[in-house]
C-alpha cells in the first residue's frame, strides 16, 4: 500500500511540476565565476522542478572519484548526518538532524513535503551528535549528545563544545577522550527559530582566538512571502560574543549562508550561499563569497549584486545600491551546503583550494549539483572552473539519486570526510 501511494504521489507531482516548464537554456559552465550569465527572470504558475527518485546504494556501490583517489565508507545507519567536526584526538562528531516539524498549510509546502519523501530527503533526524572513533582498524559509533533540537553547526574552543541548534546556541563541557556528554547544555543565546523555521540549519564557526562565534542563519522564506517580520535577524551571519552571548548582525542579505570557513591565506571569512528560487531553471546562481563585516548581499531585493527581484514589494532601491556582488557563482540551483578549505598533505593537488558539497535541488531541469567539487584559489581568491571530485550520487539519466553530500571536514591524516544525508553514510576521500 505504501509503495502504491508513493507511486501515485510521484505521478501527481510530475504532472503538476513539469506541465509548464521549458527547462534550462544556459550551460552551467557559463554561470560559474565572478561574472555569470544571467537571463531575464520568468514567472510561473508552478515553478520548474525535477524530482529524482531516492534509492539506496546497491551492495558494493560507492560514489565515483578521480583516478588515483579512493573513497571508503566510515559509517552508515545514521539518522540524517548533516555536519561533521574532527576533534583534536581525531574522533569525528556527526550532527544528525532533519529539521523541526514543518507546517503544510499551503500548497507549496505540501508539494515540498512530498518531494522530500520521494527524493530521499525526508525521514526523521537523530536530534543528536554521534562520535565516531577509529580503533584497531574499525570505526566505533557512540551516542555523544542526545535530545538536541535539530543540531547543525559544531565547534570546539578550549574545553567548551558549542552546538548550534535550530533555535539556540548551546555549550557543553568538553573532555578529550570521553565518548558521551551527559551534562545538560547551557543556552548561550537564542537563534532565530519557529514557529516557521524555513531554513533551519545554523552553520557555526569560531574565531581563531575563540572569543567570537559566527552563525549562518538562513531566510524564513524564498522572498519574504511569510512577511518581512518573519525575517528578523535572518538571511545573515550573526557574530556572538562567547563570554556573554551578546550578538550582532555581522553581514546581511545572504539568503542561506552555510559552510562558514576561514580562508587560510588571507584569514577572511567565506561562505557558500543558497540563492532564491521560482524565477527559472537558470536563476539564481548559488555562490561562494567572502563575507565582509557589515556587508549587504542583496536578499531579498536583488540578486548577484544589484539585479532587482521585481517580486519583492515594496522595493528598496536604497539597499540595492549597497548590495555587494558575490565573489564566485557556482551556477543555478546546486544547493551548496558544505565548504572546506583543504590544508592537508595527503592530497597536495587540492591544497589551498576549496571543496564544496553541492546537495542538489529540484528547482532546475535538467538537475544540477549532486556532487562534491573543488575550486582552485590563488592569492586568496577563487579562479577557474569547479572540478568535480566526488560524483555518482545522481544516476547519469537523472532519474535516481543514491546520496546527497552535505557537511565536509578534514581529518588529521588529510582525508576529506563527507556526510551523505540521503544514504545516512559518512564517506572518506583520500589518496590511494
Amino acid at each position: 500500500m505504501k509503495n502504491c501511494r508513493n507511486t501515485l504521489l510521484t505521478a501527481l507531482m510530475t504532472t503538476l511540476l513539469f506541465g509548464c516548464d521549458q527547462g534550462a537554456n544556459i550551460d552551467p559552465v557559463k554561470q560559474v565565476g565572478p561574472d555569470p550569465e544571467l537571463p531575464s527572470a520568468q514567472n510561473f504558475l508552478l515553478p520548474p522542478m525535477q524530482v529524482p527518485e531516492g534509492v539506496p546504494w546497491k551492495n558494493g556501490e560507492m560514489p565515483k572519484v578521480p583516478q588515483g583517489m579512493k573513497i571508503e565508507k566510515v559509517a552508515d545507519g545514521l539518522l540524517h548526518p548533516r555536519q561533521l567536526y574532527v576533534l583534536p584526538n581525531n574522533d569525528i562528531l556527526v550532527a544528525e538532524a532533519n529539521g523541526p516539524a514543518k507546517p503544510t498549510t499551503r500548497p507549496k509546502q505540501l508539494i515540498m513535503s512530498l518531494v522530500q519523501q520521494a527524493s530521499g530527503k525526508g525521514g526523521p533526524g537523530g536530534n543528536r551528535i554521534t562520535l565516531l572513533r577509529h580503533v584497531d582498524g574499525k570505526w566505533q559509533k557512540h551516542t555523544y549528545i542526545e535530545n538536541l533540537h535539530s543540531p547543525f553547526g559544531i565547534q570546539l574552543t578550549g574545553n567548551t563544545l558549542w552546538v548550534a541548534n535550530a533555535d539556540s546556541l548551546v555549550r557543553f563541557p568538553y573532555q578529550e577522550g570521553e565518548t558521551r556528554i551527559t551534562t545538560p547544555g547551557e543556552t548561550v543565546t537564542e537563534l532565530p527559530g519557529g514557529p516557521i523555521n524555513h531554513h533551519w540549519t545554523k552553520s557555526l564557526l569560531a574565531s581563531p582566538d575563540g572569543s567570537k562565534l559566527y552563525v549562518g542563519v538562513g531566510s524564513n522564506s524564498n522572498i519574504t512571502e511569510n512577511g518581512i517580520g518573519a525575517e528578523y535577524r535572518r538571511a545573515a551571519v550573526l557574530e556572538v560574543d562567547a563570554a556573554t552571548g551578546a550578538s550582532r548582525i555581522y553581514a546581511s542579505g545572504l539568503r542561506n549562508p552555510t559552510g562558514l570557513q576561514w580562508e587560510p591565506q588571507t584569514g577572511a571569512l567565506w561562505a557558500v550561499v543558497n540563492e532564491r528560487d521560482e524565477i527559472g531553471s537558470d536563476l539564481v546562481p548559488d555562490y561562494l563569497t567572502s563575507v565582509k563585516e557589515l556587508g549587504f548581499y542583496g536578499w531579498p531585493y536583488s540578486y548577484f549584486g544589484q539585479h532587482v527581484d521585481e517580486r519583492v514589494k515594496p522595493p528598496r532601491p536604497d539597499l540595492v545600491k549597497q548590495a555587494i556582488k558575490p565573489d564566485y557563482a557556482l551556477s543555478s540551483h546546486v544547493a551548496p551546503l558544505g565548504l572546506l578549505f583543504y590544508t592537508g598533505d595527503d592530497m597536495p593537488q587540492y591544497r589551498g583550494g576549496a571543496f564544496i558539497s553541492e546537495h542538489g535541488s529540484w528547482n532546475r531541469k535538467p538537475l544540477n549539483g549532486y556532487q562534491v567539487v573543488w575550486v582552485k584559489f590563488e592569492n586568496g581568491r577563487p579562479v577557474g572552473q569547479p572540478l568535480p571530485v566526488v560524483t555518482g550520487f545522481l544516476t547519469d539519466d537523472q532519474k535516481q539519486v543514491r546520496g546527497l553530500p552535505v557537511g565536509l571536514a578534514m581529518d588529521k591524516q588529510g582525508g576529506v570526510l563527507i556526510a551523505d544525508d540521503a544514504s545516512n553514510t559518512i564517506w572518506r576521500l583520500s589518496a590511494r
